[in-house]
């Protein structure tokens, strides 16, 4: 079968070769060139012996290759030669039909498409400028979807007589948007392809390039991301270009032009930006105007004096460049003074201007909406900010405690770990007066709220917590020049993790850091959240001696919250067209960064802070609680960051002098630096999680080595019973060792018992081990432990030994 098939693909060849032979030898010559083309196939025929072989003077001039020719021109089998040339017709005859039949497609389709033109045309009404849709104000709400916290833009427009406007004015706007204008038919149609695919791609509503486009785009406000918006865009273009003049266009278009400020038309913006008429405007001013219309709230020169100062200068080059203003106009213009920005309205009064603006930012820094469609657009954005906690939050950072010092700055944030929502912040008292949100913009200096980071990189090592750290106070480091001192030069003596965390230890901690590496910290804070810079070169980042918001603070410890899964901290819910279409949600990122056995470790010594440590009174909340208190270098600033599995909070707060400088934060109405920000915590989440579950935090296993993998972190032994006593449970371990490394002197006694049972973060006493009451750094005097701070009876006085290089706190 197959030596039939290959026979058969052979006889059109043979035929047409037998053809070739009754014409003349040029023909022969080509009728050979083709058998000697395919001769290869011919030969592999079945080997039948009937043949016949072409002839002709250039086979007898090649006579040494005829049998390699003549093999070309057998055939086997039995059937007669198809008369030639039969097959090309029929296929000529398919093509044709295909052409008339695409044809006759292209042609019906012109026709439709003309008749749909020819009908959007006449049923298409030139708007007059009033009629112009003027966009919805744009409404911010709670997360419950109802009720509102305000609105962007207080709009305002004033339709005016565009003949009492000198010249200039029109001719900035032609200059500044469509230099073109008086010659252009009122259209640019590869302008409308090239918006059109754009708009379709990334979902931007990009506009006409020519005035008399971006007018009607400003009829269909909304709707030129679709294919019927932007077709009616174009012939309400071309209808308005074909029946009003130029004069008419341009006014109309100064008459209803967004100019921000809330702007909309050219007296308007004259108003808002010069505190005059549009009649009053002086070339200078106009032209200013003009360059800013691409994105008014944007290039507003209070806002980018810089750009607006650019788009000016281009302005008035056009202007001289086509006649409009003289050399020497141009040479005298200058960038003309603004009146200050009306954006001081009771919506942005109090709190809800820090809402409003954080709520700004993060669409624009999206890329999902610019600053001028959130002001025109007429959406509805639904956050996620729950009324109720955000008054709360609000109260308790704007009720301060007696004698704190005039200027203290607070910035707090809480929102829920496991979606990223952020709940309510503290931006500052009143965003009118102090627009710096004091919780995603202000900076202070985390203190030991970075210790945590250290501790998640010790479990990764597979550290286990219960190894022990030398606490005692100062201790000098390697590369360092100056010693390093534990808050109040207390010595705990050899501590573990546990311990350590609950009680800040900057020791253990410096310890721990110069065995990880500070870069390893830097880089497990950055993972976590944190995107201000960490210098991963200093032993000191541990300390947190960088500087960092209230946010990415949170959206580092949320992420151990967790379990190690970073969920984006985000106030914006979703956004909705004024038609309620889903426009825009959340993208919350929902990454693992971490185990969730080694942030559930970290998680279980924060917890030792608030049962027995810097921030006990956190405690009284009730609540399964983690923290972390962070004092910054020479007490500049104080925080603390707590949370429950729904819930995490941070305070910070710092002290800044009349230029901005970082002060001291002195004590205050029996509050240290230290203490207030967990008392902010704590008077906020007793009203944040009232009526709320109880949700424990997962167990935590600790399975690393004590001393590490190779036995050299820390002392390279470990506690008995770290793991158990310092879990986090509700059971009081016994007071931090006092054992005094600096010199002291003094007698003074001190007895007493305290609420918990242990003062150890304010005693330590000369050689002595052990606390028992409140004293204070003691001298050479020896302590008596007592049980759950029984009655034993410190002796000692006052530490007098020299500290330096003191970093951090508790």
């Amino acid at each position: 079968m197959a030596s039939q098939k290959r026979s058969a693909s052979s006889r059109p060849r043979s035929a047409r070769s037998a053809s070739s032979t009754r014409g003349t030898g040029g023909n022969a010559y080509d009728s050979r060139r083709s058998n000697e083309t395919f001769g290869t196939a011919s030969r592999n025929t079945s080997g039948t012996r009937g043949s016949h072989r072409a002839h002709g003077s250039h086979s007898r001039r090649n006579a040494g290759s005829t049998s390699r020719r003549a093999s070309a021109t057998r055939h086997s089998g039995p059937g007669t030669h198809r008369a030639e040339g039969r097959g090309p017709k029929t296929r000529v005859k398919g093509r044709h039909r295909i052409l008339k039949w695409s044809l006759g497609l292209i042609l019906s389709f012109i026709a439709i498409a003309a008749a749909g033109f020819a009908y959007l045309y006449v049923t298409t009404e030139i708007p007059q400028p009033e009629k112009i849709a003027m966009a919805a104000k744009t409404t911010v709400y709670y997360a419950d979807g109802t009720t509102p916290i305000g609105s962007y833009a207080a709009q305002n427009r004033e339709i005016i007589d565009c003949s009492t406007l000198p010249k200039y004015v029109g001719q900035s706007i032609v200059a500044s948007e469509n230099r073109t204008f008086y010659q252009d038919r009122g259209i640019d149609l590869r302008g409308i392809a090239r918006a059109l695919v754009t708009n379709l791609r990334t979902g931007s509503r990009q506009g006409g390039s020519t005035i008399t486009q971006q007018y009607a785009e400003r009829y269909y406000l909304g709707e030129t991301t679709t294919y019927k918006g932007k077709m009616r865009e174009a012939i309400l273009a071309i209808k308005i270009a074909q029946t009003q003049s130029k004069d008419t266009v341009l006014c109309n278009y100064m008459n209803t032009i967004y100019l921000g400020r809330g702007a909309y038309g050219i007296q308007a913006a004259a108003k808002a930006y010069y505190n005059k008429d549009a009649k009053d405007l002086t070339v200078s001013e106009a032209a200013m105007l003009a360059g800013i219309i691409p994105a008014p709230s944007t290039w507003d020169p209070a806002i980018s004096p810089k750009q607006a100062t650019s788009r000016f200068n281009r302005v008035i080059r056009i202007m001289k460049e086509d006649g409009y203003i003289t050399a020497a106009q141009a040479q005298e213009a200058a960038m003309p003074q603004t009146v200050v920005t009306q954006t001081t309205e009771n919506t942005y009064q109090g709190y809800k201007g820090y809402l409003l603006t954080m709520v700004e930012q993060e669409l624009v820094n999206s890329k999902a909406f610019t600053k001028d469609e959130l002001e025109t657009g007429g959406y509805k954005i639904v956050t996620t900010f729950d009324q109720n906690t955000q008054n709360q939050m609000q109260s308790v950072g704007d009720n301060r405690a007696s004698g704190m010092p005039e200027g203290m700055q607070i910035g707090a944030l809480a929102a829920d770990p496991r979606d990223g929502s952020i709940k309510s912040i503290y931006g500052g008292n009143d965003y009118l007066t102090h627009q710096l949100n004091n919780a995603t913009q202000a900076t202070y200096e985390p203190g030991s709220t970075m210790k945590p980071f250290a501790l998640l990189g010790a479990a990764q090592a597979g550290v286990s917590f219960n190894t022990m750290f030398n606490g005692n106070s100062p201790q000098t480091f390697k590369g360092l020049v100056s010693s390093v001192a534990n808050s109040g030069n207390v010595s705990y003596g050899y501590v573990d993790l546990y311990k350590a965390t609950a009680y800040s230890v900057n020791t253990a901690f410096m310890r721990l850091n110069e065995k990880l590496t500070p870069q390893k910290t830097a880089d497990i804070a950055h993972a976590a959240g944190i995107t201000s810079d960490i210098d991963g070169t200093s032993p000191y980042d541990v300390l947190g001696i960088n500087s960092v918001t209230v946010k990415e603070l949170t959206q580092a410890h949320a992420t151990i919250a967790t379990g190690g899964v970073k969920h984006t901290l985000h106030c914006v819910s979703k956004v909705l067209s004024s038609d309620s279409k889903e426009l825009y949600t959340a993208k919350t990122g929902d990454e693992r960064v971490f185990e969730e056995n080694d942030c559930a470790l970290v998680i279980k010594a924060m917890e030792g802070t608030v049962q027995y440590g810097t921030g006990k009174e956190a405690r009284s909340i009730g609540r399964t609680i983690a923290g972390k208190t962070g004092t910054a270098n020479d007490a500049y600033a104080a925080s603390f960051v707590g949370y429950t599995p729904q819930l995490i909070n941070t305070w910070a707060m710092w002290y800044p002098d009349a230029n901005g400088n970082p002060q001291e934060i002195v004590d205050f109405n029996g509050y240290t630096h230290s203490e207030y920000p967990v008392h902010l915590f704590t008077e906020f989440m007793k009203q944040a999680l009232n009526g709320t579950e109880n949700i424990s935090f997962p167990t935590a296993t600790d399975d690393g080595k004590v001393g590490g993998p190779d036995g050299t972190w820390g002392t390279g032994r470990g506690s008995s019973s770290g793991a158990k006593r310092y879990s986090g449970s509700s059971s009081r371990p016994s007071s931090p060792s006092a054992t005094a490394t600096t010199p002291a002197t003094g007698t003074a006694p001190s007895t007493g018992n305290t609420d918990t049972g242990n003062t150890g973060a304010d005693t330590s006493g000369g050689s002595g081990s052990g606390t028992g009451g409140a004293g204070s750094n003691g001298g050479n005097g020896t302590s008596t432990e007592g049980n759950a701070g029984g009655n034993g009876t410190t002796t000692g006085g006052t530490s007098t030994g020299n500290t330096t290089g003191g970093t951090g706190g508790q």
